[in-house]
């Protein structure tokens, strides 16, 4: 299930040279590093030798799933061949190897929690879903150590949280819970499924009228409201979202109007916090198709939603260009997460 006509050939080279241009480019970058004596100053493809380009560390995870992403849809475009050899490049046992050895080091069990470890699990889930590809089957068997690192580092800190993470930014908890819970369905990690739908009924199952007037915050690239509740419309089913979603968001329009949301605009695109609101328009467009999804057919919220979602991908994608790199190293993974419909189970073409 694509968005056809925003995923043409075009498009998909565009957004394909977006990730194949940092996925190698090691400076500027922002290193999240916990220092413990002077032997750790060492430079990023020493220290995450897979994961070191595109500025930080879970958009190199996530610049490797756009490209596996792309490549099961269109596999013979011309670009693929580079694709294929960069992710064999990248994504070796030696260098999983050294990613594991940093990940594992005392001090830095919190490093990337949650969002980039959530993305190394949709990395992982994207290649099992691709489990008639050869070179798919060698990059999962590769990462398998870091992704049930990851998988061990959620498992220990979400029983723990004692409140949910309610940022627009990378610590919030439900757009990480989502991506995690789609991977442990997709791999059948039935335990793992359990505690997310638990702590997600937890942190979110009593929520009542949600601000989303207060939105956005002026650096979120992920709606706190909307991330919740395309969380719950995964851990709740037919009538039970539903009647969930009534509590949460009882003025959602049912005209089909878009005015209860539009879309953000950032002032200086130059800037990479202010970038951020590109990215919101395009995650608020896939969290607005994920709620409809959820909803039955029947619902008079279905048309406002997905109007919404129509308008935010409208402002949202032409920004994808590159022209900056403070949004061009990562803006291209959420237009292919939208355009190929990820978030509503969108598989390979």
């Amino acid at each position: 299930m694509i968005h056809p006509e925003e995923l043409d050939p075009a498009a998909a080279a565009r957004f394909a040279r977006l990730a194949l241009d940092c996925l190698d480019r090691e400076y500027p970058n922002h290193v999240l590093h916990l220092l413990t004596d002077e032997t750790d100053v060492r430079p990023p493809r020493d220290l995450t030798p897979a994961f070191y380009g595109c500025f930080d560390w879970h958009s190199a995870v996530h610049a490797h799933w756009l490209l596996v992403r792309l490549l099961r849809f269109v596999p013979s475009a011309g670009w693929a061949d580079e694709a294929r050899a960069a992710l064999d490049r990248h994504l070796t046992a030696a260098n999983i190897a050294a990613e594991l050895e940093y990940l594992s080091a005392p001090g830095r069990e919190g490093f990337e929690r949650p969002y980039g470890l959530a993305w190394l699990l949709q990395l992982a889930a994207e290649l099992s879903e691709w489990h008639d590809d050869r070179f798919a089957r060698r990059w999962r068997l590769a990462i398998e150590p870091l992704e049930r690192l990851a998988v061990a580092r959620l498992s220990e800190w979400l029983p723990k949280l004692t409140h949910p993470i309610r940022s627009g930014e990378h610590s919030q908890t439900a757009f990480a819970m989502g991506l995690a819970l789609d991977w442990a369905r997709t791999t059948d990690e039935a335990g793992f499924e359990r505690l997310l739908r638990e702590r997600s009924q937890r942190f979110y199952g009593a929520d009542r009228n949600a601000p989303l007037s207060f939105e956005p915050s002026g650096h979120d690239f992920l709606s706190p409201v909307l991330a919740e509740a395309d969380l719950m419309r995964r851990v709740l089913t037919g009538g039970d979202f539903a009647r969930w979603f009534d509590g949460f968001l009882p003025d959602v329009p049912h005209d089909g109007s878009t005015a209860w949301l539009e879309p953000a605009a950032p002032a200086d695109r130059r800037d990479g916090k202010l970038a951020h609101l590109d990215g919101l328009n395009l995650s608020r467009a896939w969290m607005l198709e994920g709620i409809a999804a959820g909803l039955s057919a029947s619902d008079p919220r279905r048309a406002s939603l997905l109007d919404a979602a129509r308008e935010h991908r409208a402002a949202g994608l032409p920004a994808v260009t590159g022209e900056h790199y403070a949004g061009g190293h990562w803006l291209g993974t959420f237009a292919v997460y939208l355009t190929t419909c990820r978030g509503t189970g969108g598989g390979g073409a």
